[in-house]
């Protein structure tokens, strides 16, 4: 047996039959709703409990993460987007008019969180320009925490749908 060989059955490229996908799912989700513009979501509740000097790091680490996100985006948004629309077009062509249920099970993760990525991008560019208070940062983070917790939901949910599909060997496709 060969390197290769054995890697491919460590992986076992059958994505939505493989438990390390469902792990890596649920962690991929729990780490995006944890880390909202960058800020671990417990510096936004020690910040709403304590306040002082707790505030004034929430206000840092938002302002810090905002512009390095901002600077991204302006830098290189263009080409961030183009690349992205390729690669997630050529898994959804790959994945689903060819079967490959490695691309599929790839094209399902980034798919959503390249959704809450223009999320975060639009939320950077509010908080840039409104400068809001301390209560009402907490609040947008808080919004935009739900906005991604919903979308991982949603994404978890047609993802197990699409793999007990594909598990089950019926084509939903035809």
């Amino acid at each position: 047996m060969d390197l290769s060989q054995t890697i491919f059955e460590l992986i076992d490229m059958r994505s939505f039959s493989n438990l390390w996908f469902w792990i890596a799912l649920a962690v991929f989700w729990s780490t995006a709703s944890h880390w909202v513009l960058g800020v671990p979501w417990d510096s936004v509740l020690r910040a709403k409990r304590n306040g002082g000097q707790a505030e004034i790091d929430l206000q840092d680490l938002v302002r810090i993460n905002c512009n390095r996100l901002l600077h991204i985006a302006d830098v290189s948004g263009l080409f961030l987007i183009g690349g992205g629309c390729f690669a997630l077009t050529g898994l959804a062509g790959v994945g689903f008019g060819y079967n490959v249920e490695f691309a599929q099970a790839v094209f399902l993760l980034m798919f959503p969180m390249s959704i809450v990525s223009l999320l975060s991008v639009r939320l950077a560019r509010r908080i840039r320009a409104d400068a809001p208070s301390s209560a009402d940062l907490r609040k947008r983070l808080a919004r935009h925490r739900f906005w991604v917790q919903f979308i991982g939901m949603i994404s978890i949910f047609v993802t197990s749908l699409w793999g007990m599909f594909q598990n089950f060997q019926i084509s939903p496709l035809g």
